[in-house]
């Protein structure tokens, strides 16, 4: 069964899909915004109602302008779908395809699913119903707070599944499909554990699909939950099951449907056009003579095979691949399972062919493949077509020798399924080549499993399994340990199944290690896993072992793919663009070793980014054995990787707006990225910027941890024009920190003062002016020390700023005309451009607006004469408090209009803040206290978001002074108490 992905889910945690990079839908609130929409489409949500949800404690003032913003930045990021939101007098309105929104898909195939059942349908019914509940992933908003305004709609559309659920249960028992039923009643009781009426159903159908023992275990399970729990004996239908398990009653018959054969009707249905009923034998009113099947030569019978392993008793989770599987296993049908090691894909195959082997009275053969034996080890490599059809010949009591040839034996193989079908099980598939010649056509089904992804068997069904889900990841391990241990440490718990990296057998084997060492507290092996480097040492349990799992695979590879997957293994967690790959080889067209590492299930893809660039990650605990198999040998691909890093940001950087700062490192490599890989940095430098920063904020550390120091604070530098202008502090912070301690180690000067005046910046934007002023003057020593004059200018311009917040214009202005100098000495026009602005600033606060003037012209003339539109915006800010400082009005608010402009039109929201701030106190100093206060709002909220304190100060002023000027003395108190008394500063 395909799993279907509308664009919209929330059942679940919140999701937008769309091919490519998803959308950024913001923090919480406008999160929160759209999920209250989407619970409540094509209707009207009123603005009070929203207040509630987005504010349920303190709406603030600026209510209504808040849910514009949101609004507005929500279509902006929702373009590209269907979805449009629309404002209804004070409230809003999402609209978009029901087949697009889980939730309304959901409700479209529970109604037709029960129009399907009144009409005498039942296969279609069940299957809907199937579709329907596989849309759920979990909680509704699980990864949201919650609101009461959500309540009544969540907790109708949670009975609604439950009946679903409860609706597909009786279809698939009343078609005799119990082992289907039995998963289906698992996955409800994990949710419902007292719901008597399901442990019920759940013991007639294990017992009715053949599985008495479990079906008394469950009565012994529920039995004594309800002693210990609630203290009461299971009631009379619940102990009547008991009985009829017990007694072994057989299960009721089932009409056949049409075209398709159960499991109750296979056992009393002709087996093949020539057979004959006669009244009175086994299976139904007249049960089957079947005809005579071709014997062996030697006279002896052929047996019937049941080969199948033990199922699982604590197989857990997996619902809608189970469903989907079983659902393959129709007669004739043909099933691939893949995945990567320890995933658990014969698990999977072998609960479902139990679920569906009485469908197959025939028998069940079960073959494994060896496809993860190496190649070269002739006692472990993988059997081939030839010895593995004489093993399912001699399973079918074929007579001794087999045929000589393939050919022969697969003819004889599908003569004698075809007249008695089967199911038949491939595990641990080579590929497609190994498994052709054991497809036996006709209405066998056959399940195949294997690490690598194979594609090519014509219609089979495709069933591709990912690590476990975090609950279901918890639920496998309380299975396997008690949840009584587990209860009194649920966090240490959970670190375990994320340090297994929520694999299969990872976590059966750290739940064996617990179970078999009953003093440790789950925190002492949560302790033990936490170093990863010790993590797949600690993940051994018998004969079960991660290590060797993951051995196997590795075993196989190709010389560049094993290459490639040790590399990787150095990179961290972040998922990775395709041209790291070709780093690493140190050749581009490298996608043959891609494809491979993905084709072996060793690398995941995980979608496009925003620039349309594949990307991948190893799982987490396959990068852990990665990592531990790299050595010496794989450093220089991680330089280079590194390098490559670098080429990109600095290629980035060139083309941002806010560069005057910039610095680079002439010690660290690069390495040049293929030409598409490059055009698509430069076409849009932001959005490459803000799908790769995280990951190249973890590359500034993993270069330090390599002793790389030029890379790492060569990088580091280097991202410095982006979190200048999106706003990113801490990451700017951290990744100058660590580049400053590799630098230091390493001896490496100029990385010292590069990373000592970008931290000053920093501290100079969260107002620790001494901190500020300390690193730039030791970022200038240094910088003067190696001859560097632009550093030092850089410097020094620092220095001027920290003399400007503080309020001493006279040591502002002398640093900033010694930079001036330099970078006219060094014809930097760009420096010099923004040396002029800050001089004209400086002379605005002492009042000297000739001064002003003349440095700001100046410096207005030089950015336009660059194209430098950023600095253009800057001084253009300037100009506004200049001209309102003149008394001319009209000139400032038309220069701050254009600041804004130009900053909304980069994306900088900080500088924008402060074009909102000066707008908005010109548009209230003319009477219009509406549009003044509003945009004043916005200008403090994006400064308190930022943590900008001086801003913040200086607005909260501008706001109180204006509520106090119209007369609402208590709102105009609340603002001015919070203004600290210190000085403060303009920023752009």
């Amino acid at each position: 069964m395909t799993v279907d992905q509308p664009m919209f889910s929330v059942l679940g945690p919140l999701e937008v899909r769309l091919p490519g990079a998803s959308p950024r839908l913001g923090g919480r609130k406008p999160r929160m915004l759209l999920a209250t929409l989407l619970l409540h489409t094509g209707h009207t949500v009123g603005g009070g109602e929203l207040a509630e949800v987005l504010w349920p404690d303190h709406p603030p003032r600026s209510t209504a302008a808040n849910l514009r913003t949101y609004a507005s930045a929500l279509r902006a990021e929702l373009a590209r779908t269907p979805a449009r939101i629309r404002a209804v007098g004070a409230g809003y309105a999402i609209e978009l395809p029901p087949q697009e929104l889980d939730l309304l898909l959901f409700e479209e195939r529970v109604t037709a699913a029960r129009e399907c059942r009144a009409r005498g349908r039942p296969d279609e019914a069940a299957e809907l119903l199937a579709r329907a509940l596989a849309l759920w992933q979990g909680v509704p908003l699980a990864d949201l707070p919650g609101s009461p305004l959500w309540d009544r709609r969540l907790d109708r559309l949670a009975q609604a599944r439950l009946r679903a659920a409860e609706d597909l249960v009786e279809l698939r028992m009343a078609a005799g499909e119990y082992g289907e039923a039995a998963g289906e009643l698992r996955a409800l009781l994990a949710d419902h554990p007292f719901r008597e009426d399901l442990w019920r159903r759940l013991m007639l159908a294990l017992h009715w699909s053949g599985r008495q023992g479990e079906a008394l275990h469950a009565f012994t399970a529920i039995r004594e939950q309800l002693v210990n729990e609630l203290g009461i004996e299971p009631g009379p239908e619940l102990r009547r099951a008991h009985e009829a398990v017990l007694a072994g009653e057989p299960p009721p018959r089932p009409p056949a449907p049409p075209g398709f054969l159960t499991a109750p009707a296979l056992a009393a249905a002709p087996a093949s056009p020539g057979a004959t009923w006669s009244p009175g034998e086994a299976g139904s009113p007249a049960g089957p003579v079947l005809p005579a099947v071709p014997g062996p030569p030697d006279g002896r019978a052929l047996v019937v095979p049941r080969q199948l392993p033990p199922d699982l008793v604590d197989f857990t989770g997996r619902a809608a691949e189970v469903a989907a599987l079983t659902r393959a296993l129709a007669p004739g049908g043909v099933a691939v399972v893949t995945g990567p090691p320890g995933v658990g894909k014969t698990a999977l195959a072998v609960r479902c062919a139990h679920a569906v082997r009485e469908a197959y009275p025939h028998g069940q053969l079960f073959l494994s493949l060896g496809g993860t034996a190496p190649p070269d080890d002739a006692a472990g490599s993988p059997p081939g077509p030839g010895e593995l059809l004489a093993e399912a010949l001699r399973a079918l009591g074929a007579a001794e020798p087999p045929p000589p040839t393939v050919h022969e034996r697969a003819a004889l193989y599908r003569t004698l399924l075809a007249e008695r079908p089967m199911l038949v099980v491939l595990d641990d598939a080579a590929g497609a080549a190994q498994v052709r010649p054991l497809l036996p056509g006709g209405a066998s089904a056959v399940v195949v499993t294997g690490r690598r992804r194979v594609t090519e068997l014509p219609g089979a069904a495709r069933i591709d399994l990912d690590v476990l889900p975090q609950a279901e990841g918890l639920r496998l391990l309380t299975a396997i340990v008690g949840a009584e241990r587990l209860r009194r440490e649920p966090e240490e718990a959970a670190a375990i199944v994320r340090a297994c990296g929520r694999l299969p057998l990872a976590i059966r084997v750290a739940g064996a290690r617990l179970a078999a060492r009953p003093g440790w507290s789950p925190a002492v092996l949560r302790q033990r896993l936490d170093d990863e480097t010790a993590r797949l040492a600690e993940l051994r349990a018998g004969d079960l072992e991660v290590r060797e799992s993951f051995d196997r695979s590795y075993r196989l590879l190709p010389d560049d793919a094993a290459r490639t997957f040790r590399a990787l293994g150095l990179l961290g967690t972040r998922p990775l663009p395709g041209w790291v790959v070709d780093a690493v080889l140190d050749r581009h067209r490298s996608d043959d070793v891609t494809d491979e590492l993905v084709d072996a299930n060793l690398l995941r893809p995980v979608g496009t980014d925003p620039l349309g660039q594949p990307r991948y990650r190893l799982p987490d605990l396959l990068r852990v054995g990665a990592r531990d198999k790299a050595g010496e040998v794989d450093m220089p691909a991680l330089a280079r990787v590194l390098a490559g890093w670098t080429a990109a940001a600095e290629h980035a950087t060139a083309r941002l707006p806010t560069t005057v700062f910039r610095l680079a490192s002439p010690a660290a490599r690069r390495w040049r990225l293929p030409e598409d890989a490059l055009r698509r940095v430069a076409a849009d430098p932001v959005s490459w910027f803000g799908a790769e920063h995280e990951t190249l904020v973890e590359a500034v550390r993993l270069a330090a941890d390599a002793g790389l120091a030029g890379a790492a604070w060569g990088l580091a530098a280097a991202l410095v024009p982006y979190f200048d202008l999106r706003c990113h502090p801490g990451a700017w912070e951290e990744t100058h920190r660590v580049a400053l301690e590799a630098a230091r180690a390493a001896g490496d000067r100029a990385g010292e003062a590069a990373m000592l005046r970008g931290l000053g910046q920093v501290a100079l934007y969260r107002d620790r002016y001494a901190q500020a002023a300390n690193m730039f003057r030791r970022s200038r020593v240094i910088f003067r020390a190696l001859g560097d004059v632009r550093g030092e200018a850089v410097s020094v311009c620092g220095l001027g700023a920290v003399g400007q917040f503080r309020g001493d214009p006279a040591a502002a202005s002398r640093h900033f005309r010694r930079a001036l100098g330099m970078f006219v000495s060094l014809d930097d026009r760009s420096g010099e451009a923004y040396a002029r602005q800050a001089l004209g600033r400086t002379c605005l606060s002492t009042g000297d607006l000739t001064g002003a003037a003349d440095w700001l012209g100046g410096a207005l003339r030089m950015a336009r004469e660059l194209g430098d539109a950023h600095r253009e915006g800057c001084v253009s800010l300037q100009m506004g408090r200049l001209h309102d400082l003149a008394g001319e009005t009209g000139r400032a608010m038309r220069a701050q209009g254009r600041a804004l402009t130009i900053f909304e039109g980069f994306g900088d929201r900080h500088c924008a803040a402060y074009a909102m701030q000066g707008l908005g106190g010109l548009q209230a100093a003319r009477g219009d206290w509406r549009h003044g206060s509003a945009r004043l709002e916005s200008s403090l909220a994006i400064f308190r978001q930022l943590g900008d304190r001086s801003g913040e100060a200086a607005t909260r002023r501008l706001l109180g002074e204006l509520h106090r000027s119209s007369g609402r003395r208590a709102l105009a108190r609340g603002y001015l108490r919070a203004v600290t008394t210190r000085q403060t500063g303009d920023f752009p």
